[in-house]
């Protein structure tokens, strides 16, 4: 794949290795999902060590516990709990099912994630990639891949984006590209020109 793209190959040889332990408890992937939407992965980060703290090992039975007040004060939006709130109900009553999730094909993963309240097309695509390691999803909707694919291949803002191109481009694997095109974001390789030989 990267062999047959020069720019891509360049980044990936310039960020080494990446390392993606999977999220295996699914539940709790998804509650942190549902957290990191629209946040900075530092921020994300930072909230959900605090959520856990007053949330021992985000167990959906200790939810009740928890008054809204004391889950928005260690960052959580009231829409966010409210979400949070509509998934627990949901997995305490089996009506979503985690157990079989990871045999489901990726577009029904995302429908059955996607019937909950508050979890959008990206959060599915999410759990895709860090909890059930499928090796194909590219996040349309994310603006940070919008941005990494224009700076590493110096398109134009201005300029549409043909992702449909770049999906073929790096089928199957475009899971794995979309980390380096974040870790390109995540390490401000991406305020600089893109790597040369």
């Amino acid at each position: 794949m990267s062999q047959t793209d020069p720019k891509l190959h360049r980044l990936m040889k310039k960020i080494d290795v990446i390392e993606i332990p999977l999220k295996r408890d699914y539940y709790q992937s998804v509650v942190k999902q549902i957290v990191g939407q629209q946040l900075s992965l530092k921020a994300a980060h930072t909230i959900n060590t605090r959520l856990e703290n007053i949330w021992p090992g985000l167990q959906p039975g200790l939810l009740n516990d928890l008054s809204d007040e004391q889950i928005n004060s260690v960052g959580v939006s009231r829409p966010k709990i409210r979400y949070i709130r509509e998934l627990t109900q949901k997995y305490l009553t089996k009506e979503v099912d985690f157990s079989h999730i990871h045999s489901l094909e990726d577009e029904e993963v995302i429908q059955t994630l996607t019937s909950i309240k508050g979890i959008g097309k990206w959060t599915a695509e999410m759990f895709l990639i860090f909890a059930l390691g499928r090796l194909n999803v590219l996040s349309y909707g994310d603006v940070s891949i919008q941005n990494s694919i224009r700076w590493l291949y110096e398109i134009d803002k201005d300029e549409p984006l043909n992702l449909d191109y770049f999906h073929e481009k790096w089928s199957p694997f475009n899971s794995v590209v979309s980390l380096y095109l974040w870790e390109a974001i995540n390490s401000g390789m991406v305020k600089n020109p893109p790597p040369k030989e």
